[in-house]
């Protein structure tokens, strides 16, 4: 494990310091063990901060409880992500409040190159389990990796249809890695380890409280390019996932379905409102998200030709090079392109390592 762990856990623990501050420290300091060495004056006077998350910060001293979550983690194996590492989630540091620090265990990329979220319903319909597994069949050529909670009905589904096609399939949790819950999906979570993986922001002993699903739930939006929505409820768990993946910029699709099925008023309302796209078939998904049949093949970073690029990303990496930096508002203003697609297209592109995220949300050509 990282030296700098001991920090990283201590940030989390940290009393007043929140995702976005958390962020805001990373983004400077670089590192977590930079941030508890800064002086109380240094830490001060950067934006957010101030004087009481400073001298909270200066006074922490409560390291025994990171040290106990290092000695559970190498027990079991868990990798540790904190803001700063390469192979935290590039996805979510594109979202405002990402998580200072994330737990996971398995074997899929956190940063593949297509990611798609599917739930709903813990109640699903036989129509809801069809539509699920039709979906994840069809998704099969463009080699998407399957997002869910690891909830009864449609997640669980999700995830066991991704298996059976052999697609990687990740499990957000909203509790920590020593239990599975519900624990009917015990058997479920081992299986998805060799094919996917399940991550939480959750340290040891953090119970499946009903105050941590939507936290939860905004993991999964900001992991995902997508966000399907297999019947819901109008009050729901996936109608947070919905909500927090527009404001994340994210597509969001509706399966509809029977106007008479409370399981379906979800879906429905979210169409009827112009929330969601209703979602008719891969082709549509795939036009939609820019997607071709074959995966974009990985860049050497020196590559100067872009061939191989779809056309919306060759056009933002030509005003990146014409105007580097550049901000993201000025990419959507420049290209013409809705604000999802930019930042769908400004993502592939940092995964590719074509250009680097610069402080302000400014971005440049990687040199």
């Amino acid at each position: 494990m990282s030296n700098d762990l001991l920090y990283q856990l201590a940030l989390c623990l940290t009393p007043h310091i929140g995702y976005v501050h958390a962020k805001t420290l990373a983004e400077h300091f670089g590192s977590a063990q930079s941030i508890f060495n800064a002086s109380k004056r240094g830490l001060e006077k950067l934006e957010g901060i101030g004087e009481v998350r400073a001298r909270s910060l200066k006074n922490f001293r409560d390291f025994s409880k990171a040290e106990k979550e290092i000695l559970f983690l190498e027990k079991y194996r868990i990798k540790p992500l904190f803001l700063t590492d390469a192979n935290y989630p590039q996805r979510l540091l594109h979202c405002y409040d990402p998580p200072t620090l994330l737990f996971y265990k398995g074997s899929a990329d956190l940063n593949a190159p297509r990611m798609v979220a599917i739930v709903g319903t813990r109640n699903n319909s036989d129509y809801g389990k069809h539509a699920v597994e039709k979906l994840v069949k069809e998704l099969e050529p463009y080699q998407p990796t399957i997002v869910s909670g690891l909830a009864f009905g449609i997640d669980a589904i999700a995830h066991r249809a991704a298996m059976k096609y052999r697609r990687p399939t990740i499990g957000v949790i909203g509790h920590g890695l020593d239990t599975i819950y519900p624990p009917e999906n015990t058997s479920l979570a081992k299986d998805m380890l060799g094919q996917g993986g399940i991550l939480t922001e959750f340290r040891s002993n953090t119970k499946p409280d009903k105050h941590n699903f939507p936290s939860r739930n905004r993991v999964v939006a900001g992991l995902s390019d997508a966000i399907i929505i297999i019947e819901s409820r109008v009050k729901g768990g996936s109608m947070i996932t919905a909500d927090i993946a527009m404001g994340y910029n994210r597509d969001v699709f509706a399966i509809p379905g029977r106007i008479n099925d409370s399981r379906s008023e979800g879906c429905n309302w979210l169409i009827m409102q112009n929330k969601a796209m209703m979602f008719t078939d891969i082709s549509q998904l795939a036009e939609t998200m820019g997607w071709k049949e074959d995966p974009v093949r990985r860049l050497i970073p020196q590559q100067k030709i872009f061939v191989d690029l779809p056309e919306e990303e060759k056009n933002i990496l030509n005003i990146i090079g014409d105007k580097q930096p550049v901000s993201i508002d000025q990419l959507n203003l420049i290209s013409g392109l809705s604000m999802s697609r930019v930042a769908s297209a400004i993502l592939r592109l940092e995964l590719e390592l074509l250009i680097r995220r610069l402080p302000g949300k400014m971005y440049q050509l990687m040199s």
